[in-house]
């Protein structure tokens, strides 16, 4: 199975009348769909529940919408690669915004084999918790929307103002956009999920990878390019033999 982390935004909401999700139980799990996509989660229309700061959160997982989403992105990414037929592309555009009409956006960012140094950016070293899942312990940070938006917002002018190219500034953009189309009452959380599988748990325990960005971003804000280097080396070395499963899979 691919080891992925997530992103998830968490919207307030009548938590008693949402399904909560189950990972333990896979009974109706979809393992392939005709003979070409893999899919290793539940087709249910639930929810992520979550409790943060005594308030009661859900994250709709919207599996369908995320999935057909997923396969048109990959297919513009990689046009050279027939995942699926100009046919199916089509089909899959107008399913993709009938689902869209019913105001269905998608809460969840997934990231095979790592996480994205840039999701870092939206949260404060302070926010980092450790806690225990089935197979050791993992790493997830919770925030306010608000301030997740205003941190990212904050990455963007600081790298535009480096001077850096277009490719770099738009990825952290894009993160800021999809941020902001939610509540500014939601929460965004952060979960390494099965990516944490693949750290030892004391690796874990010292990991502040939203600490080396943020100094690193600190750095090149006041114009320090070394020190810059030297906290974006320590998190781009601690992901980089997991980002690079991304592209050996």
């Amino acid at each position: 199975m691919i080891s992925t982390a997530y992103l998830r935004v968490y919207v307030t909401g009548d938590v008693s009348n949402a399904e909560p999700y189950d990972e333990a139980s896979d009974g109706d799990r979809v393992v392939r769909s005709d003979g070409r996509f893999l899919w290793d989660e539940s087709l249910r229309e639930d929810a992520f529940v979550a409790e943060w700061n005594g308030v009661s959160y859900l994250c709709p997982r919207n599996t369908r919408l995320r999935m057909v989403e997923g396969v048109l992105a990959f297919s513009g990414t990689y046009p050279k690669i027939p995942l699926v037929g100009e046919k199916e592309r089509e089909s899959l555009k107008r399913e993709l915004a009938g689902l869209r009409s019913t105001d269905r956006k998608s809460h969840i960012l997934a990231s095979p084999w790592h996480v994205p140094l840039r999701w870092f950016g939206a949260f404060s070293p302070s926010e980092r918790d450790i806690y225990d899942r089935p197979s050791g312990l993992g790493i997830r940070y919770r925030t306010g929307l608000g301030e997740a938006v205003d941190r990212v917002g904050w990455a963007v002018r600081v790298l535009e103002g480096a001077g850096f190219p277009p490719p770099v500034v738009d990825q952290v953009r894009d993160l800021e956009r999809w941020l902001a189309e939610f509540p500014a009452g939601s929460m965004l959380e952060l979960d390494y999920a099965s990516v944490a599988d693949h750290f030892a748990d004391a690796d874990l325990t010292f990991d502040e990878s939203a600490e080396d960005v943020r100094e690193s971003l600190e750095a090149l804000e006041r114009g320090d390019g070394d020190a810059s280097r030297v906290a974006y080396g320590k998190v781009a070395g601690r992901w980089a033999s997991r980002q690079a499963l991304t592209f050996a899979n």
